[in-house]
């Protein structure tokens, strides 16, 4: 196929250009289900008059539907789009950025998926798609899987399929930690219920706030309850994370000024678990909190990570450098970004 691809863009480089926009068109339609042209050709950037063109096309075709209220994706056009998956990674490029970035780390797999989730809540929700498909595809009937919070983790939890071929009611899910006081759709406890719902598997919560003081974490260590949902929480199998920006989850988790300015000194630029990295992927500061611990991290069979955005592009490499990803998820911004980093720190690049 990248064979086939390499010599259409030598002798019909124009058509590479149509295709690449028309499945953009028809993959944005799918995900919005039902979408107006004027919606569509804002988060295109496209003009309506461009964008009619190309969808009455696509209307000709059987691709799509077109109704007074929008227009949404046909079978066929679902049936083109599966079958196209494939060859859209090579068309833009997606394989190629996902295979530097796994190579360069050492990692299992890397799922790319096109666009900039930070400029298009379409692309979120594919990355949340691409997370759930992941996911799905390492656990097995008998697993204890930990999540995290954070809006992508809440993308991941709607796209996971509710119809999997085998209910799995042995499998638990639990959070990973305590709460950050956020919305109650992006907190930890909620996530895990909602993925165990939706592929019939079980769950545990821990009701504990995520920042602790020294004496409410002595308090609550003792307790039994706590004791037994936190076992289980470090045992798990696999972890599903978000990675985040160090100085946004400073604001998230509304610490002091005196906190923050520690956190800056110490050059930290990404947080996940509630660790703090610094650029070459060293953990700088930790917050003292209940579930899962650094040592439960570097243990576990499998752990996902999933972020995107060319703001994160940042975090997410230091948290690779950290080298307890297996699979990491992203977007083609953050990607992009990331293989550019890759190729300014590679020795050919001082030479």
């Amino acid at each position: 196929m990248r064979k086939i691809l390499e010599i259409q863009k030598q002798l019909l480089p124009d058509l590479m250009d149509i295709l690449k926009t028309r499945y953009t068109i028809l993959h944005q339609i799918m995900l919005s289900e039902l979408v107006g042209r004027r919606t569509l050709a804002a988060s295109l950037h496209m003009t309506e008059r461009v964008l009619r063109a190309e969808t009455d096309l696509l209307k000709a075709q059987g691709l799509i539907d077109i109704e007074s209220s929008g227009m949404r994706i046909s079978e066929a056009g679902r049936r083109l789009l599966e079958e196209m998956g494939p060859m859209a990674k090579e068309l833009f490029g997606l394989n190629e950025l996902g295979e530097k970035i796994r190579r360069a780390y050492g990692l299992h797999k890397v799922v790319v998926v096109p666009g900039d989730c930070e400029s298009s809540p379409l692309t979120k929700r594919d990355l949340g798609r691409a997370g759930a498909k992941a996911l799905l595809g390492v656990m097995n009937q008998e697993d204890t899987v930990a999540v995290t919070g954070g809006s992508t983790l809440a993308a991941v939890a709607e796209e996971l399929n509710p119809q999997v071929s085998v209910p799995m009611k042995n499998s638990w899910f639990v959070p990973a930690r305590g709460g950050l006081g956020e919305s109650m759709e992006f907190q930890a406890n909620t996530i895990a219920s909602t993925m165990a719902k939706r592929v019939g598997a079980q769950y545990r919560l821990l009701h504990v706030p995520d920042l602790l003081s020294d004496d409410a974490y002595q308090s609550l260590v003792q307790d039994r309850n706590i004791q037994e949902i936190v076992q289980v929480i470090r045992q798990c199998r696999i972890i599903m994370h978000g990675i985040g920006d160090a100085m946004e989850m400073t604001r998230r988790r509304r610490l002091d000024s005196s906190a923050v300015q520690d956190i800056q000194k110490e050059g930290a630029i990404a947080e996940s678990f509630g660790y703090y990295f610094n650029e070459q992927g060293e953990v700088v500061h930790r917050m003292l909190t209940l579930g899962l611990r650094l040592e439960d991290i570097m243990r576990t069979e499998i752990v996902i990570g999933i972020a995107g955005g060319r703001d994160k592009a940042d975090a997410i490499h230091a948290v690779l450098k950290f080298g307890h990803e297996n699979i990491l998820v992203t977007d083609e911004a953050a990607a992009s970004e990331i293989c550019r980093q890759i190729d300014e720190q590679s020795p050919e690049s001082h030479t």
